[in-house]
């Protein structure tokens, strides 16, 4: 498959990643099929597409009739069967390999054989994801960065069994969107989250040993390390219930000690205080 044969993207999950990534390709001018179970997802998916679209066209970086056009290029969908004609499906729902893999599955029986498929993980193996599609050649990681339509960076992540016609194809892809991509090899948490997470976890535990408030935490590091945003801040931005999943992916996939979650992150994810869309995190929003 060449790039060119690349007309219809499937987007699996319409949350805050899958919303963003359907926006990318269908302002590129791909045909985008968007599917989520939830009829509500969908509805709220097009109108957070369509706000941030409007954001755009007040700031003049698109015109009226580029937004017409994006909005025309998306289809919403509840069942997986309606992405049989998409030649790329990435998948973008919660970070919950049973999930994954029956979602794969599924794909792999219903996609054209040629059609590659790519998963959002921010931290799960992309060999054992592969390995559910039957087609673990045409399997790649493909890692955005929230918000989608703002941030440049891509994590393209090869399995063990990912082919070098399917990583060039997707690589490519990714410039065609305007992203970057960085080629990344499969380990848990990959490059970005392996880096990041621990930082985040450590700021949770300098809060639960009362080394200093969650307001004077994020200061120092805005103000001491030019960080644009504050670790527990950046926590509740990215939700704790998904800091936690990748912590617990870390751990188990290294084993060591050093990545063990903070009882405070648990605690307060049990509580449901899972950051900005919960109304409470580390910092209140309500």
């Amino acid at each position: 498959m060449k790039i060119d044969d690349i007309k219809t993207v499937g987007v699996v999950g319409a949350g805050t990643m899958g919303n963003g990534i359907a926006h990318v390709f269908a302002q590129s001018g791909f045909k985008v099929v968007l599917c989520d179970k939830s009829e509500a997802s969908l509805e709220k998916a097009t109108a957070t597409i369509t706000k941030n679209l409007d954001r755009q066209l007040k700031k003049e970086k698109i015109t009226a009739e580029q937004k017409s056009a994006t909005l025309a290029n998306l289809s919403m969908v509840t069942a997986l069967s309606e992405c049989g004609d998409c030649q790329l499906v990435i998948e973008a729902v919660f970070e919950n390999l049973e999930v994954k893999d029956a979602i794969f599955s599924e794909l792999g029986k219903i996609l054209p054989a040629e059609s590659v498929l790519a998963s959002n993980t921010s931290s799960l193996p992309i060999t054992q994801l592969a390995s559910s599609t039957g087609r673990a050649d045409r399997f790649v990681g493909m890692h955005f960065m929230n918000p989608v339509p703002v941030m440049k960076l891509v994590e393209l992540i090869r399995g063990l069994a990912t082919s070098d016609e399917t990583f060039s194809l997707i690589y490519a892809l990714c410039e065609k969107l305007g992203k970057t991509p960085v080629e990344v090899n499969d380990y848990p948490g990959f490059v970005a989250n392996r880096i990041l997470m621990p930082m985040i976890n450590e700021a949770a535990y300098t809060l639960m040993e009362g080394v200093a408030g969650a307001k004077e935490i994020d200061s120092v590091m805005m103000l001491g390390m030019n960080h644009p945003m504050g670790p527990l801040t950046l926590a509740d931005f990215i939700g704790l219930d998904v800091c936690l999943a990748i912590m617990e992916t870390l751990h188990e996939g290294y084993g060591d000690s050093k990545y063990r979650p903070c009882p405070l992150l648990r605690k307060m994810v049990q509580a449901g205080y899972l950051g900005r869309k919960s109304g409470r995190g580390f910092h209140s929003y309500e």
